[in-house]
C-alpha cells in the first residue's frame, strides 16, 4: 500500500470526450423533437449527471430526463470509444502518481462506460478502483463518491487528493474532507474555480509533480 491516495475525476481531467458528449446530447435533442442547445451551454455542465444537465438546459422539460438518458447512452454506447482521447500530459501524469499513490477515477460517468474507456486508452492498470455514477446515490458534489473511493481503496482521508477540473470536485473534497487540486484545462473557468479554489495547476502532470513534492 503506498503512503499518498489520488482520485481523478474524467471527463476535463484525464480525458477529452467532448466529441462524443455532444454528438450524444444532440442525438437525443433530435429524438426528442427539441431544438438544440449550444455547444458552451452543455460544456458548462460537465461534470453534473445526465438528469441535471438536461433539467439545467431544459427546465420545463424536466419530466422528459429519462427518456434524454435512455437515447444519450444509446449513441453514446456507440462512439465513446472512438471518440475521446487522453489530454495532454495524462498518461504520464498517472504513471508518475503510480510510483508514489493509490489511484482511482471518482466520476459521474457510469462505471459501465468507464472501466472500457480507460482499458481502451491504456491507462485502466494502473488504477485500484473506479466510482462512478451507478455506484453511490449521491454524486458530485456531495462527499458520497470520494467517501466510497476511500472504503473500497481502504484508505483514511490523509494524504488523500481530489484531482478535478470543475467545482464539483472542490466542493465534494471539502465535504469529504480531503485535499484537492484544481486544473484549468478543462470544462470550468479559471475565474470561476478560483472562487471555490487557490490551488490551481494546469493540467493533471502538473498537479501530480506537486503532490509528489509535498
Amino acid at each position: 500500500m503506498k503512503g499518498k491516495t489520488l482520485l481523478f475525476d474524467l471527463d476535463g481531467t484525464l480525458i477529452d470526450s467532448t466529441p462524443a458528449i455532444l454528438n450524444s446530447f444532440y442525438f437525443a435533442f433530435e429524438k426528442l423533437g427539441l431544438e438544440p442547445s449550444l455547444d458552451e451551454d452543455i460544456k458548462s455542465l460537465v461534470g453534473l449527471p445526465l438528469d441535471e444537465m438536461f433539467s439545467k438546459l431544459y427546465q420545463d422539460k424536466a419530466y422528459l430526463a429519462n427518456q434524454f438518458i435512455d437515447f444519450y447512452r444509446e449513441k453514446y454506447h456507440k462512439i465513446y470509444l472512438e471518440q475521446t482521447t487522453l489530454l495532454p500530459l495524462a498518461k504520464e501524469a498517472l504513471e508518475l502518481a503510480d510510483t508514489f499513490a493509490d489511484l482511482a477515477v471518482v466520476t459521474t460517468k457510469g462505471s459501465q462506460f468507464t472501466k472500457p474507456l480507460l482499458d481502451f486508452l491504456g491507462v485502466g492498470h494502473l488504477f485500484k478502483t473506479i466510482i462512478g455514477r451507478n455506484d453511490v446515490k449521491f454524486p458530485k458534489p456531495h462527499p458520497e463518491p470520494i467517501l466510497t473511493a476511500l472504503e473500497r481503496l481502504n484508505k483514511d482521508k490523509t494524504h488523500a487528493f481530489m484531482i478535478g477540473d470543475t467545482q464539483f470536485d472542490i466542493l465534494a473534497a471539502k465535504a469529504a474532507e480531503i485535499s484537492h487540486i484544481a486544473l484549468s484545462c478543462g470544462y470550468e473557468s479559471i475565474e470561476s474555480l478560483q472562487k471555490h479554489s487557490d490551488c490551481i495547476k494546469d493540467n493533471a502532470y502538473e498537479a501530480v509533480k506537486f503532490i509528489k513534492n509535498l
